[in-house]
């Protein structure tokens, strides 16, 4: 496993497939993981917000972080360890640390509300117990609370700080991020898939998207353009990238990322709660439009941009 943190890039943020008990589907994931390998991703972020985090057990999750570690090595893999008990953000985090994890990644702890004071020190008991380099990660919408700015700042100035993940509908909260990141030596990565080109003006370095999982290709050609790597006008790929996000969020996340794979051809194993009959019809018609979208772009088994 790379011992390296990741400080730019394509980063994916990893759907997880797994039993109807929730043990992860060993040869499925590295599958998976070989094809976002060989096109030429930065990273993994496992066990995020698209990974259902919340859905595994401790003793699951910390499975699923070693087989992540060992089917997407060499590339680097930060572990999300959130968890609304301190003892088992701990667990996870010496876990991460043991099995040579580059990184860990840490939300608000959520449902009960915390002080600006109290989210401080969970963050900082993340990273002390872990002893490894941290990234927070924000998104308002599912854990419930704001990772406002002096948390920031103060968690830099007191924490091996790597970065900062921004996710949610705030993308004007990179601004105060990418200016107090530059003040404090940290990265920020965007979550925002289709606004890539955007974000990097800013002085975001990528993204960390479950888009990733579904077209690697198409968010690393964005990236690579965006980033002045590669010549040429982002749009045609952005608009491509603009076409799945409208299909997809015909579901909710991240049963919609899901949608996008099986779409592709991609393992996804079982429904991790409970699905209505509704919401099954649905996922089935937005599989079957966007297989008909990728056989069109010869995209179907691991077309290429």
């Amino acid at each position: 496993m790379s011992s390296s943190v990741p400080q730019k890039g394509i980063i994916a943020a990893l759907w997880i497939p797994a039993d109807q008990e929730g043990e992860v589907l060993r040869d499925d994931l590295a599958r998976n993981l070989e094809f976002l390998k060989q096109a030429g991703i930065h990273g993994v972020l496992a066990l995020g917000s698209t990974g259902e985090f919340p859905q595994f057990s401790v003793e699951q999750r910390k499975r699923v972080l070693s087989a992540v570690a060992e089917f997407a090595a060499p590339l680097p893999v930060i572990a999300n360890i959130s968890d609304i008990r301190p003892r088992a953000v701990a667990e996870l985090g010496r876990h991460a640390r043991q099995i040579g994890l580059s990184a860990v990644a840490i939300m608000p702890p959520g449902f009960f509300p915390s002080s600006p004071d109290d989210l401080l020190a969970h963050f900082l008991h993340a990273a002390e117990a872990s002893g490894l380099p941290t990234f927070l990660y924000n998104f308002p919408e599912l854990a419930g609370s704001r990772i406002g700015i002096e948390i920031v700042a103060k968690f830099a100035e007191r924490a091996p700080m790597a970065g900062i993940k921004q996710s949610g509908s705030e993308f004007v909260y990179l601004d105060d991020l990418i200016r107090v990141g530059r003040e404090k030596n940290f990265v920020v990565f965007s979550a925002t898939d289709t606004r890539v080109p955007e974000a990097l003006k800013l002085g975001a370095v990528g993204c960390i998207a479950g888009m990733v999982n579904i077209v690697p290709e198409l968010m690393l050609k964005v990236y690579r353009i965006g980033a002045g790597e590669e010549n040429g006008d982002p749009t045609p790929y952005v608009d491509q990238l603009k076409r799945i996000r409208a299909s997809i969020e015909r579901l909710s996340f991240p049963r919609s990322v899901a949608a996008g794979m099986a779409a592709r051809g991609f393992a996804i194993g079982a429904p991790k709660a409970v699905i209505s009959p509704r919401s099954q019809e649905v996922f089935q018609s937005v599989t079957t439009e966007l297989r008909a979208q990728f056989e069109q772009w010869g995209m179907l088994s691991a077309g290429k941009v």
